[in-house]
């Protein structure tokens, strides 16, 4: 498995290809702008676009569901239906599917959002907003913030030390640097 990272300037949000080399297989992670650069990847590689995957509807990671739609005939994942309407496979609670010949875990971790999704394949997090490299992600209550501390602690802190975490916004982390450094759930 390969992970390219890909920065959408109009939101500075991360958007993730993740290739499957012996399938010759990609899946996008929050396509939030679709660039020159994201097509000539998967067309240059002879790559198949298998799935994407949404861990929350903001239009910041789903803009560019659009234009790969338009271009290729990918599976969306999501935890929100308006994110493709008919075309969104709805995803709930946790759980696990197999996808671009990978196993994709899932694990909804509202606060930020009601329809946030964490999805894991290998040692690897895809957290969206959930929580970044330094801080959690913004909620609009101290419910809501109590709820997404609480769901960050028992199914992302849970993890090995050496997870990788890849958010939404900023530079990738570990579990072990945000049990260590990130004050917002360590303090």
């Amino acid at each position: 498995m390969k992970i390219y990272f890909h920065l959408n300037l109009g939101g500075f949000s991360n958007c993730y290809v993740v290739v499957n080399e012996k399938a010759k297989e990609a899946i996008v992670i929050d396509p939030g702008e679709i660039t020159e650069e994201i097509i000539s990847q998967i067309e240059e590689n002879h790559l198949k676009l298998s799935a994407i995957l949404v861990t929350h509807n903001h239009s910041s990671h789903t803009h560019g569901i659009k234009t790969l739609k338009k271009i290729y005939t990918p599976k969306i994942y999501a935890a929100d239906w308006e994110v493709a309407k008919n075309d969104t496979t709805v995803i709930t609670g946790d759980g696990k599917f197999k996808v671009a010949k990978m196993i994709v875990r899932y694990m909804a971790v509202p606060g930020h959002t009601a329809d946030s999704v964490v999805y894991g394949i290998g040692n690897v997090l895809f957290t969206g907003d959930v929580i970044f490299a330094g801080s959690m992600g913004s909620t609009n209550s101290s419910y809501s913030k109590f709820i997404l501390r609480s769901n960050i602690e028992t199914k992302i802190l849970s993890q090995q030390f050496a997870t990788i975490l890849m958010p939404g916004h900023g530079p990738p982390t570990t579990v072990g640097a945000v049990k260590q450094f990130n004050f917002d759930i360590t303090d």
